[in-house]
């Protein structure tokens, strides 16, 4: 009794290393990649999690008006969790990271104002996650928040291959009459009722651009929601959070053509 005591004792204590090491090789693989908009250095974030085999879906990240920030490289991360390789582009130019307000306006003014140059930005991010090894080039999508909501409505209207475009408290305006049509894949937009920064005017713009496209669309809209929803500062934005968390992921899986497969 006490041989089969000892051999239980070593064969569990076995098996726990082993799902030990099973865990600690489930983990986000987390690069910086310096890459060029012509001469312009730019450095963009590139995250996967190392638990899926072989080429799998990409998601180029829009950045909001804080750049390559914390929030971005934490959006980041919670999208690579899904099974995707994400790549977070850098508009603004390496070593740009604006920490106050007044710095963040004056840098979106310009790509607002020159939106040529937004696209050849956004464009130069978009190069690079499909041209990566670990990407399925067949099931590419576009997510923004925030400014990086106009850039991703500006890039996906350049008619770049994607399945998809999600805006998150994303800003509408000054877009080109008719190049909706451009856009490839299915679009969502989740909003804030009450953001001031990108009213419901705004938003109904869009969509009527999306309409007269007939660009296959969804709105979701929350009430008693201001910008910036997913860093939360009342219980109606701390519910919009939840319901962007699960608005995502669910809207991937459908425009990727994995919801079977994940049942």
């Amino acid at each position: 009794m006490k041989t089969l005591h000892l051999s239980a004792v070593i064969w569990g204590a076995a098996l726990a290393v082993l799902c030990q090491a099973g865990t600690a090789h489930a983990e986000l693989k987390k690069q910086w990649i310096d890459y060029k908009d012509g001469d312009k250095p730019l450095y963009g974030y590139l995250v996967y999690d190392d638990a899926v085999s072989g080429k799998r879906p990409g998601v180029l990240l829009a950045h909001s008006r804080a750049g390559m920030s914390e929030a971005t490289l934490r959006d980041s991360d919670m999208i690579a969790k899904m099974g995707y390789v994400v790549f977070a582009a850098d508009i603004f130019g390496k070593g740009v990271l604006p920490k106050e307000v007044p710095e963040m306006t004056a840098l979106t003014t310009i790509y607002n104002q020159d939106r040529p140059l937004m696209r050849k930005r956004a464009t130069a991010g978009f190069d690079v996650l499909k041209a990566s090894a670990l990407v399925d080039a067949s099931k590419l999508a576009v997510i923004g928040y925030c400014f990086g909501g106009t850039v991703a409505v500006e890039l996906a209207e350049t008619g770049i291959p994607i399945v998809g475009m999600i805006s998150v408290h994303g800003s509408f305006r000054n877009f080109t009459p008719d190049a909706a049509k451009n856009i490839r894949g299915r679009v969502l937009i989740l909003h804030g009722a009450e953001d001031p920064v990108a009213p419901l005017t705004e938003v109904s713009a869009l969509v009527d651009q999306l309409r007269t496209a007939k660009v296959d669309f969804e709105l979701q809209l929350f009430s008693g929601t201001q910008h910036a929803f997913t860093n939360p500062q009342n219980a109606s934005e701390e519910r919009a959070d939840r319901e962007y968390k699960v608005a995502t992921p669910r809207f991937l899986k459908e425009v990727f053509g994995l919801e079977t497969a994940s049942k």
